[in-house]
């Protein structure tokens, strides 16, 4: 397909919107597997941006940024939670959450951090997420697990709101 110079600065002068994924881990005991970045306060889940300019999905992405970022190479579940995420200063971005499913002991050994990015991993209880994550990534982590128990299906939200 050959792109014409008008509609080729119509498609640059697009907003831009930022996509990140990330995977929910479990352990037996429903604890969530965090992980702490070097480059920011507070813990995360293993996840970060989905390198679209690659033509990388968000499942892709996800499952390429644990194994980059915990040395865990496993298939993802389903789909989660979608998040629009707008602050003052930043672009936008949507989040995906998928299911990295639950973690054997065998698993949490073969844990293995990328240096580059991180400090340190653990296992938090549902009860303890909201001290150890950002406010709208907390939300989010809740929804999902909600989501998990409950059996329904992907979770819409804005800002770490469930809006469907």
């Amino acid at each position: 397909m050959t792109t014409t110079p008008d509609f080729a600065a119509y498609i640059a002068g697009l907003p831009r919107v930022l996509a990140g994924a990330a995977a929910l881990f479990r352990d037996a005991e429903g604890r969530v597997l965090l992980v702490e970045p070097n480059y920011r306060e507070g813990w995360a889940l293993p996840g970060g941006t989905i390198e679209s300019d690659d033509g990388e999905t968000p499942r892709q992405g996800a499952r390429r940024e644990t194994l980059e970022e915990i040395g865990l190479d496993r298939e993802l579940g389903r789909l989660l939670a979608v998040d629009w995420v707008h602050g003052a200063g930043l672009p936008p971005l949507v989040a995906y959450l998928y299911d990295g499913g639950i973690l054997t002991e065998a698993d949490l050994k073969a844990v293995r951090l990328q240096e580059e990015e991180l400090l340190s991993w653990r296992l938090v209880a549902r009860d303890e997420l909201a001290a150890h994550l950002p406010e709208v990534l907390g939300r989010r982590v809740l929804t999902a697990l909600d989501v998990l128990a409950d059996g329904s299906g992907t979770a819409e939200l804005e800002n770490g709101h469930r809006v469907a």
